[in-house]
Protein backbone atom coordinates (compact mmCIF):
# COMPACT_ATOMS: atom_id res chain seq x y z
CA UNK A 1 0.00 0.00 0.00
CA UNK A 2 1.16 3.39 -0.94
CA UNK A 3 0.08 6.35 1.22
CA UNK A 4 -0.05 9.16 -1.62
CA UNK A 5 -1.92 12.31 0.59
CA UNK A 6 -1.19 13.56 3.94
CA UNK A 7 -3.12 16.88 5.64
CA UNK A 8 -2.14 18.88 8.03
CA UNK A 9 -4.02 18.70 11.27
CA UNK A 10 -3.66 21.12 14.67
CA UNK A 11 -5.05 18.79 17.48
CA UNK A 12 -6.18 20.05 20.71
CA UNK A 13 -2.70 20.42 22.79
CA UNK A 14 -1.87 22.66 19.47
CA UNK A 15 0.77 20.80 18.09
CA UNK A 16 0.46 19.13 13.97
CA UNK A 17 -0.26 15.91 12.95
CA UNK A 18 -1.25 14.43 10.00
CA UNK A 19 -4.07 13.16 8.52
CA UNK A 20 -4.19 9.88 6.38
CA UNK A 21 -7.38 9.84 3.87
CA UNK A 22 -6.42 6.76 2.15
CA UNK A 23 -7.03 5.09 6.37
CA UNK A 24 -8.80 7.56 8.02
CA UNK A 25 -6.01 7.29 9.92
CA UNK A 26 -3.79 10.22 12.07
CA UNK A 27 -0.41 9.93 12.85
CA UNK A 28 -1.45 10.79 16.28
CA UNK A 29 -4.06 11.47 18.59
CA UNK A 30 -6.00 14.46 17.74
CA UNK A 31 -6.56 14.88 21.51
CA UNK A 32 -3.01 16.20 21.55
CA UNK A 33 -0.03 14.68 19.20
CA UNK A 34 2.64 15.74 22.28
CA UNK A 35 0.37 15.06 25.13
CA UNK A 36 0.09 11.39 23.96
CA UNK A 37 3.85 11.10 22.95
CA UNK A 38 4.86 12.78 26.31
CA UNK A 39 2.56 9.86 28.10
CA UNK A 40 3.17 6.61 26.20
CA UNK A 41 6.57 7.22 25.42
CA UNK A 42 8.47 9.22 27.14
CA UNK A 43 6.83 9.43 30.53
CA UNK A 44 5.74 5.33 30.68
CA UNK A 45 8.85 4.33 28.32
CA UNK A 46 11.99 6.13 28.80
CA UNK A 47 11.78 7.96 32.14
CA UNK A 48 10.51 3.88 33.51
CA UNK A 49 13.86 2.16 32.16
CA UNK A 50 16.67 2.69 34.57
CA UNK A 51 19.27 1.87 31.58
CA UNK A 52 21.93 3.97 30.69
CA UNK A 53 22.96 4.44 27.82
CA UNK A 54 19.81 2.87 26.73
CA UNK A 55 18.79 1.58 23.30
CA UNK A 56 15.79 2.26 21.84
CA UNK A 57 13.91 1.02 19.13
CA UNK A 58 10.80 2.40 17.34
CA UNK A 59 8.65 0.90 15.36
CA UNK A 60 7.02 4.28 12.98
CA UNK A 61 9.31 6.94 12.63
CA UNK A 62 6.33 9.11 11.52
CA UNK A 63 7.03 12.86 11.70
CA UNK A 64 9.96 12.55 13.96
CA UNK A 65 8.25 13.36 16.93
CA UNK A 66 8.99 10.56 19.40
CA UNK A 67 12.54 11.02 18.50
CA UNK A 68 12.66 14.96 19.41
CA UNK A 69 11.29 14.69 22.62
CA UNK A 70 13.15 11.36 23.51
CA UNK A 71 16.12 13.69 22.56
CA UNK A 72 15.13 16.20 24.89
CA UNK A 73 14.00 14.39 27.67
CA UNK A 74 17.65 12.94 27.11
CA UNK A 75 19.06 15.78 27.08
CA UNK A 76 17.56 17.32 29.97
CA UNK A 77 18.41 14.73 32.04
CA UNK A 78 22.30 13.92 31.24
CA UNK A 79 21.43 10.20 30.12
CA UNK A 80 22.51 8.29 26.88
CA UNK A 81 20.45 6.58 24.20
CA UNK A 82 20.69 5.24 21.27
CA UNK A 83 17.67 5.30 18.86
CA UNK A 84 16.97 3.26 15.99
CA UNK A 85 13.75 3.65 14.20
CA UNK A 86 12.15 2.09 11.39
CA UNK A 87 10.14 3.36 8.83
CA UNK A 88 8.23 2.02 5.36
CA UNK A 89 7.21 5.01 3.97
CA UNK A 90 9.36 8.28 4.74
CA UNK A 91 8.02 11.88 4.70
CA UNK A 92 8.86 14.74 2.12
CA UNK A 93 11.05 17.21 3.50
CA UNK A 94 7.74 19.92 2.21
CA UNK A 95 5.61 17.84 4.73
CA UNK A 96 8.34 17.50 7.95
CA UNK A 97 9.23 21.63 7.10
CA UNK A 98 5.21 22.26 7.94
CA UNK A 99 5.35 20.96 11.24
CA UNK A 100 5.53 22.80 14.11
CA UNK A 101 6.40 19.90 17.09
CA UNK A 102 10.00 21.69 17.27
CA UNK A 103 7.41 24.59 19.63
CA UNK A 104 6.81 22.12 21.65
CA UNK A 105 10.61 21.31 22.69
CA UNK A 106 12.11 24.27 24.22
CA UNK A 107 14.50 26.69 22.94
CA UNK A 108 16.79 23.99 21.32
CA UNK A 109 13.57 22.20 19.68
CA UNK A 110 14.08 23.77 16.19
CA UNK A 111 17.67 22.92 16.06
CA UNK A 112 17.24 19.53 17.18
CA UNK A 113 14.59 18.80 15.53
CA UNK A 114 16.15 20.18 11.99
CA UNK A 115 19.15 17.34 12.87
CA UNK A 116 16.79 14.99 13.30
CA UNK A 117 15.23 15.24 9.90
CA UNK A 118 18.45 15.38 8.29
CA UNK A 119 20.35 12.76 9.12
CA UNK A 120 21.06 10.57 6.56
CA UNK A 121 18.99 6.95 6.54
CA UNK A 122 20.82 3.94 7.10
CA UNK A 123 23.87 5.34 9.48
CA UNK A 124 23.99 6.08 13.10
CA UNK A 125 23.78 9.87 13.04
CA UNK A 126 25.21 11.73 16.88
CA UNK A 127 22.31 14.39 17.34
CA UNK A 128 24.18 15.57 20.31
CA UNK A 129 26.21 14.44 23.47
CA UNK A 130 23.41 12.34 24.35
CA UNK A 131 21.24 11.28 21.92
CA UNK A 132 22.58 9.16 18.45
CA UNK A 133 19.95 8.26 15.44
CA UNK A 134 19.91 5.53 12.94
CA UNK A 135 16.84 5.72 10.74
CA UNK A 136 16.17 2.64 8.74
CA UNK A 137 13.40 2.25 6.07
CA UNK A 138 12.54 -1.15 6.80
CA UNK A 139 8.83 -3.27 6.13
CA UNK A 140 8.09 -5.01 9.19
CA UNK A 141 6.02 -7.77 8.33
CA UNK A 142 8.61 -8.75 5.55
CA UNK A 143 11.83 -8.36 7.47
CA UNK A 144 13.41 -9.27 10.99
CA UNK A 145 15.75 -6.39 12.49
CA UNK A 146 18.70 -6.88 13.35
CA UNK A 147 20.27 -6.07 17.42
CA UNK A 148 18.90 -6.24 20.98
CA UNK A 149 16.89 -3.43 22.82
CA UNK A 150 15.97 -2.34 26.40
CA UNK A 151 12.99 -0.17 25.40
CA UNK A 152 10.80 -0.68 22.30
CA UNK A 153 8.20 2.18 20.87
CA UNK A 154 5.31 0.52 19.20
CA UNK A 155 3.85 3.54 17.30
CA UNK A 156 2.13 1.76 14.01
CA UNK A 157 -0.89 2.83 13.01
CA UNK A 158 -4.13 1.16 14.40
CA UNK A 159 -5.01 -2.22 14.79
CA UNK A 160 -8.37 -1.36 13.28
CA UNK A 161 -6.05 0.91 10.45
CA UNK A 162 -3.37 -1.62 9.94
CA UNK A 163 -3.84 -5.02 11.22
CA UNK A 164 -0.86 -6.68 9.59
CA UNK A 165 1.26 -4.40 12.13
CA UNK A 166 -0.19 -6.08 14.92
CA UNK A 167 0.15 -10.00 14.43
CA UNK A 168 1.31 -12.41 16.80
CA UNK A 169 4.02 -12.90 13.84
CA UNK A 170 4.81 -9.22 14.33
CA UNK A 171 5.22 -9.55 18.20
CA UNK A 172 7.50 -12.99 18.26
CA UNK A 173 9.74 -10.25 15.54
CA UNK A 174 9.31 -8.08 18.29
CA UNK A 175 10.10 -10.55 20.95
CA UNK A 176 13.55 -11.46 19.45
CA UNK A 177 15.28 -8.12 19.59
CA UNK A 178 13.71 -7.23 23.13
CA UNK A 179 16.11 -8.09 26.21
CA UNK A 180 15.37 -9.16 29.11
CA UNK A 181 13.63 -6.99 31.17
CA UNK A 182 13.25 -4.81 28.28
CA UNK A 183 9.87 -2.32 28.20
CA UNK A 184 7.67 -1.78 25.26
CA UNK A 185 5.02 0.54 25.19
CA UNK A 186 2.39 1.30 22.99
CA UNK A 187 -1.18 3.37 23.20
CA UNK A 188 -3.09 0.28 21.77
CA UNK A 189 -4.68 -1.48 24.91
CA UNK A 190 -7.08 -3.99 22.40
CA UNK A 191 -7.22 -7.52 23.80
CA UNK A 192 -5.73 -9.02 20.47
CA UNK A 193 -2.79 -6.95 21.25
CA UNK A 194 -2.35 -7.92 25.19
CA UNK A 195 -3.18 -11.33 24.15
CA UNK A 196 -0.59 -11.33 21.34
CA UNK A 197 2.44 -10.00 23.49
CA UNK A 198 1.75 -12.39 26.50
CA UNK A 199 2.08 -15.18 23.94
CA UNK A 200 5.72 -14.07 22.90
CA UNK A 201 6.79 -13.64 26.26
CA UNK A 202 6.15 -9.88 27.74
CA UNK A 203 4.07 -9.62 30.72
CA UNK A 204 1.70 -6.89 30.13
CA UNK A 205 0.87 -4.15 32.11
CA UNK A 206 -2.53 -1.52 31.71
CA UNK A 207 -1.87 1.77 32.45
CA UNK A 208 -4.00 4.99 32.37
CA UNK A 209 -3.94 6.20 28.80
CA UNK A 210 -3.47 10.06 27.26
CA UNK A 211 -6.72 11.81 26.57
CA UNK A 212 -9.22 10.08 24.32
CA UNK A 213 -7.52 6.75 25.76
CA UNK A 214 -8.83 5.32 29.18
CA UNK A 215 -6.03 2.83 28.93
CA UNK A 216 -2.81 2.00 26.96
CA UNK A 217 0.29 -0.96 27.58
CA UNK A 218 3.50 -1.58 29.23
CA UNK A 219 4.93 -4.81 28.78
CA UNK A 220 8.00 -6.03 29.64
CA UNK A 221 10.18 -9.21 28.13
CA UNK A 222 10.21 -12.09 30.62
Amino acid sequence: MEILKRELITTEDGSHTLYLPELNEHYHSIHGAVQESILVFIRNGLAFCKEDPADIFEIGFGTGLNALLSCIHCTDNKRKVNYFSIEKYPLDNSIINSLNHSGFAGENGGQIFKKIQNSGWGKMEVINDYFSLKKIELDLTKEIPEGKYHIIYFDAFGPDKQPEMWTSEIFEKIASIALPGGILVTYSAKGDVKRALKLNGFKVELLPGPPGKREMIRAIKM
